[in-house]
Formats: structure tokens, C-alpha cells, sequence
């Protein structure tokens, strides 16, 4: 039998996936420039080494080395975990211009006015042009160092001299190191300069704040395994036509990693918005058709948001179903339940559905508001100005419970709201049903009609004494070209052009 040779392989470094021959994307994560050639595998000795410090039970090991630390930024301080921890690695990562530089930039300057060193190294810009924008915002302060480098010993260097208990690193894309292969911003260098920096954070108990760059999808942008190097990642998202930013955090080692953080940008800076509901909600002086309140959650963090609709006849074939801030699909799912479970024809009208002040809803509980809205607009009433709606539809028109309905009844209280339609807790609970809660008055639904009947949205034919829409079977009434008169002019019409053959 003839011998085999051993073919080189290649192997992915972000998932392991294996090749016969070279790939530029790997056929496992789909990962750009990860496929590497790998010789043979070598069974090699490692040679134990005696640690340099023994190991001990959990209970005796001190925490007073992970005492947190405040940035001075509440709203960063909220989504951390009520501050930084020594020796934490902190990935940031955002869109182009959305205002990494500045924000971290602020935390900087904070973090020095309170007597602890800083070091914010820039691979962007300049020190002349970070000095200018940190007069323009009032980020100057006596303890905070900046450094413009882009080479790793380089930046390393600065550490050792400045020692620093904080280090901001603007941005690992544009830092690279001579002993590993590529240009910087690629894989193997964005590892390396990762690993480098990690490494320094734990032996030193200095807090890393790292900047990365996203792709055009909003995937952070570099290998997968930078963020599990990381102890923390946040998200920093925000629409360019609006000033509201989130700090969203998706992974956090010392904290929860469902929290939010809000600001709003200035023309000096960034500012924390420590109350946010008042910017997606508008004020009107008398209640108008085709809106509606309703509380989301972000992460832990109730905030209001107002839902618009505007329904408008529509002579095209397919009618226009047009969102802001909305997703598309779920507006057109909860259309259809209004239609058929509540009456109110739009399969001929256009329907717009908007938020206010840009916020992007995604939140199931909201679905009702969202009904109510449009229902409001199809028949041209308006809902009281100080009602909320919480409640997620199902196809079958029922109405489920959300997670945290107790704390956002209480954030609308606090607010300003008096009453709220929220789902039933127990099927015996019937239309009509009243409660005082939160100081609120609380009307108890079970579907959407029954939501829509309180309010008064109904159509009148299909209103029935206990406020529950009529049961029909055809609740919706055929379209004008499939009623059978209308089928047998048509008919009629066409016979001539198409004569009956023997």
C-alpha cells in the first residue's frame, strides 16, 4: 500500500474549524483572514514549574484588592456595577462618530480631578487635537497624561513611567507590535495587543478602558476571542439624527449585564440624562387621536415612550406600511390581530407608525400601546392623555403579562400617569375590571378587543352590552371585488372580450 504523505493543514484561530488547503473565510464562523496553516501536531513535555505563590481557599483570600472605584460618571458608574474594578479590562465599542472619544475622554478627566493618575493614549488623533477638544468640553485636569502612540512597547513604556491606576487606549485598531504578523487592526495583531494590555492590567491592579471599532452589521470589529480577553463590553449606540446615547452593557464579570446608561450630546460634551422619559414623550395641550404611552424596559431601567400612528385612506393596491423606530414586521403582525380580532378595517387604508425623540422600541410590551395607537387613529378618538398601556398581543388576540409590569406602573406613577390597561393575571378577571395600584387605576384586560372596548375604539357594530367584541363568522367583511354581485358584473363585463367556445 502506497504511503500517505502528511498534508499541511489549516486551522481557523477564532472556532478550530480544519481545511485540506487555504481559505480566506472560515467555513465554521464565517471569520475573515482567520484560516492559519499549522504543521503536524507535536506532542511536547512541559516542564512544571513551581508557582510563585501557593494557592488558598476561596474564604481566605482577600477582596479588598476588587474594592470599586467610581468613574464619577453616574450613568457609566450604574451600567458597571457601581463603578470600575482594579485591574478590570473594559471593551467600548460603537459606531463612527457616535462619541466614544468624547465620553471616555470625560471619564478620564473625572477619574484625575479625584487625585488618582490617568494615562489616555491616543492612536486617532494628536495630543494637540484631544488637548482641544478637552478644552472645549472642561476635560483638563493636573493627573491626567496623554500620550499619542500607536506601537505597543511603546505604549507599554508610558505605563511603566506614568503609572497610572486608569488607562484609556483610543483605539486597539490602530495599535500594533513588531513580534506579531499582519498590520495593526488585524486578527493576530488585535490579539496580541489585547493579550499585552490584559496581562499588564492584572499584575498592575490598573483598570483598562479599550476603544474598538464596529463593523457595517454593528458587530464589534476584530476577533471573536477579544471579547472573552475582556472582563467587560459595552455597547455605545445612538441614532446620528438624534443627541440620545445608550451605554448598553453585554457582557460584565463584576456586574449585571443587563443594565443602561443614558446621555444626551451637547455642544460641550456629553451629558448623563438621569431621567430620560421625558425625551421620548411629546406634550400636548389638548389629547390627540393616534397616540399612546407605554413603558419599556431597558435592561433594568423602565423609561416611557410615546407610539404614534397615523392612519390615511390609500388608493395603491398594496397599502403603505410605513416605521420609525418600529420594527416593520411586528407592526404589520399586530395590523392583522387589530383587523380581524378587534373589526377595524386597514387592509385599504396606509398606516404610519412612529416613536418620538428617535427611541427605538423593541420591547414585547409595547404591542399594546402600539394597537391602541393605530385603533386611535382608524377611528379618530382620542385616549386619555394620562393612560399607559403595557401588554404584549398574541395572534389569537389575547393579551400577555410582560416581565416588571409592578416597576413600570410605578415609574408612570411617578410620572404623572393615573391609569394604566394593563393584561389580566387570572383568567377569571373579566373586562371592566378596576384596581388601585401605585396610585394608579388600573383597568385589568384579557384581549384586545376587550382593551380596545375599554377605551371606547371599537366600531359600534361590533360592540356588544359587556364591552366584548360580537363573535361573527366572518367578522371581517369580504373586500368589494369578492362580493359575489360584484364577481357576477365583472363576469359580464369580460364575456364579450372572451366568448364561450363549443
Amino acid at each position: 500500500m502506497a504511503k500517505t504523505k502528511n498534508r499541511p493543514a489549516f486551522c481557523c484561530t477564532e472556532c478550530g474549524w480544519t481545511s485540506a488547503r487555504w481559505v480566506g473565510r472560515c467555513g465554521e464562523c464565517q471569520t475573515w483572514g482567520s484560516v492559519v496553516e499549522e504543521g503536524a501536531p507535536k506532542l511536547t513535555k512541559v516542564q512544571t514549574n513551581v508557582p510563585e505563590s501557593k494557592a488558598m481557599p476561596i474564604g481566605e483570600v482577600s477582596a479588598r484588592a476588587a474594592t470599586r472605584a467610581k468613574t464619577g460618571v453616574g450613568e457609566l458608574d450604574r451600567v458597571l456595577g457601581d463603578g470600575l474594578v482594579p485591574g478590570a479590562v473594559v471593551l467600548l465599542a460603537g459606531e463612527p462618530g457616535v462619541g466614544k472619544s468624547t465620553l471616555l475622554l470625560e471619564v478620564a478627566a473625572r477619574w484625575a480631578k479625584a487625585g488618582r493618575r490617568t494615562l489616555y493614549v491616543s492612536g486617532e488623533e494628536s495630543a494637540a487635537q484631544v488637548r482641544l477638544r478637552a478644552g472645549r468640553t472642561d476635560a483638563l485636569a493636573d493627573e491626567l497624561y496623554l500620550a499619542a502612540e500607536t506601537d505597543l512597547g511603546t505604549v507599554l513604556g508610558h505605563i511603566e513611567e506614568v503609572q497610572p491606576s486608569l488607562m484609556v487606549l483610543d483605539s486597539v485598531q490602530t495599535v500594533g507590535t513588531a513580534e506579531a504578523d499582519g498590520s495593526p487592526g488585524g486578527v493576530t495583531q488585535v490579539r496580541e495587543v489585547t493579550g499585552a494590555l490584559v496581562r499588564v492590567a492584572k499584575r498592575r491592579g490598573m483598570a483598562v478602558v479599550i476603544v474598538g471599532h464596529v463593523t457595517k452589521d454593528g458587530n464589534i470589529a476584530g476577533p471573536r476571542l477579544l471579547e472573552h480577553l475582556v472582563d467587560v463590553v459595552l455597547a455605545f449606540e445612538g441614532d446620528k439624527h438624534s443627541g440620545f446615547r445608550m451605554v448598553r452593557a453585554t457582557k460584565n464579570r463584576f456586574g449585571p449585564a443587563d443594565e443602561v446608561g443614558c446621555f444626551e450630546m451637547a455642544e460641550n460634551g456629553i451629558v448623563e440624562v438621569a431621567d430620560p422619559s421625558g425625551l421620548f414623550t411629546s406634550r400636548h395641550d389638548e389629547p390627540v387621536s393616534g397616540t399612546c404611552v407605554t413603558v419599556t424596559m431597558e435592561g433594568r431601567r423602565p423609561l416611557l415612550a410615546e407610539l404614534q400612528a397615523l392612519v390615511a385612506p390609500s388608493n395603491l393596491q398594496s397599502p403603505r406600511r410605513t416605521t420609525n423606530g418600529i420594527e416593520s414586521s411586528r407592526l404589520a403582525m399586530i395590523l392583522a390581530v387589530v383587523e380581524r380580532r378587534a373589526g377595524i378595517r386597514l387592509y385599504n387604508r396606509d398606516v404610519y407608525a412612529s416613536t418620538v425623540g428617535g427611541a427605538r422600541v423593541s420591547d414585547p410590551g409595547a404591542d399594546l400601546a402600539i394597537a391602541v395607537a393605530v385603533a386611535s387613529a382608524a377611528m379618530n378618538k382620542a385616549v386619555p392623555r394620562s393612560l399607559v398601556a403595557l401588554g404584549e398581543i398574541g395572534l389569537a388576540g389575547e393579551l400577555r403579562r410582560v416581565p416588571g409590569t409592578d416597576r413600570r406602573l410605578i415609574e408612570a406613577a411617578r410620572l404623572g400617569f393615573t391609569e394604566a390597561v394593563v393584561p389580566t393575571e387570572s383568567g377569571r378577571d373579566r373586562v371592566g375590571g378596576q384596581e388601585a395600584r401605585n396610585g394608579m387605576t388600573v383597568h385589568r384586560v384579557t384581549t384586545i378587543g376587550h382593551a380596545l372596548a375599554v377605551l371606547g375604539l371599537l366600531p359600534t357594530d361590533r360592540r356588544t352590552a359587556g364591552g366584548e367584541p360580537e363573535a361573527a363568522e366572518d367578522s371581517i367583511a369580504d373586500p368589494p371585488l369578492l362580493r359575489k354581485d360584484r364577481l357576477a358584473q365583472v363576469l359580464k363585463e369580460l364575456e364579450p372580450q372572451f366568448p364561450a367556445t363549443e
